[in-house]
């Protein structure tokens, strides 16, 4: 299948484009700088610019077309800077997509629509799941709200498959290693101090585990993609105690219904890819950091002269 994916070159986009590239599909990245990925034919371009977007999927006229690029961070720009770039630019490329007859199309939104980010927000159900109610506190987590009812409301409107996901707090192989995340913490920091983890509620995933959800998405059967939304995350919440201990202390918007969130049961439900797309993550915290020391150099001793 050849595959459009926008936003390659960000800490979700690399290992998307590049895990489908290993599944053996056909990758054009699209982004205005080249990250030089294995596989990956990319090319560079400011999809902002008017007509970039129908231009380019006109001439690539790719089989699917999955969309991450805007504003990845919430508050890393003003916050009409953010509500407008992400909303327009979503828009252009499902209308790109629609008029050059993309057959599958899939855009990326967040976990942040339900709301956790309100000090007044309360769960209104806990395993939080894509039935949740959205409440969105920031431009970032309304721009997400959006582009889900833009992809909803080509569902409706054009051929082919239109779907979103919220993929969990993203962390990409490197940082397994040290690299800081994406607060600047390193993933040791954030399981030392739940209150870092906390403000997302435990969530996470591997970026790897996100490509393989895209490939289980794109070969799935229309009826049970078209017009839906996915949560896409870990298995286990990332946490080194279980989140029934630790809410009451770091996130009591919770409630206690997270009272059942004993062992390594996470905040958010991944039921819903797991029976629809036959999805489940294949990696967790302890393992890639358990493999992440294995694969360690040695540290070095000096050698001593007489």
């Amino acid at each position: 299948m050849r595959i459009v994916v926008t936003g390659s070159s960000g800490r979700l986009g690399r290992s998307l484009a590049t895990g489908l590239a290993a599944a053996g599909h056909e990758v054009v990245g699209l982004d205005r700088a080249p990250a030089e990925l294995d596989g990956v034919d990319e090319r560079t371009i400011d999809l902002g610019a008017p007509g970039a977007a129908a231009a380019t999927l006109a001439d690539l006229r790719p089989d699917a077309l999955v969309h991450l690029a805007g504003i990845a961070v919430p508050f890393s720009a003003p916050e009409r800077d953010i509500l407008l770039t992400n909303t327009a630019l979503a828009h252009d490329v499902l209308s790109a997509a629609a008029s050059a007859g993309v057959g599958r199309v899939l855009a990326a939104s967040s976990p942040t629509p339900v709301g956790y980010s309100s000090p007044a927000w309360r769960a209104a159900a806990v395993p939080i799941d894509e039935a949740h109610p959205l409440a969105p506190a920031n431009a970032y987590a309304l721009s997400k709200v959006v582009i889900e009812e833009t992809v909803r409301m080509f569902a409706r409107t054009a051929a082919g498959a239109y779907g979103s996901f919220r993929p969990c707090y993203v962390i990409s192989p490197e940082e397994w290693a040290g690299a800081p995340t994406q607060q600047g913490h390193t993933v040791a920091e954030r399981l030392a101090d739940p209150a870092l983890a906390a403000v997302s509620l435990f969530n996470y995933v591997d970026a790897r585990d996100v490509a393989a959800f895209v490939d289980a998405w794109l070969g799935a059967p229309i009826e049970a993609i078209d017009g839906e939304g996915f949560f896409v995350g870990a298995a286990d919440a990332f946490a080194e105690r279980p989140v029934s201990e630790l809410w009451r202390e770091f996130a009591p918007a919770l409630g206690p219904a997270a009272d059942a969130l004993v062992g390594t049961a996470p905040v958010f439900s991944i039921a819903k890819a797991r029976v629809r797309l036959g999805w489940s993550p294949s990696r967790d915290w302890r393992s890639e950091l358990a493999a992440a020391a294995a694969s360690a150099p040695a540290p070095t001793t000096g050698t001593r002269t007489a």
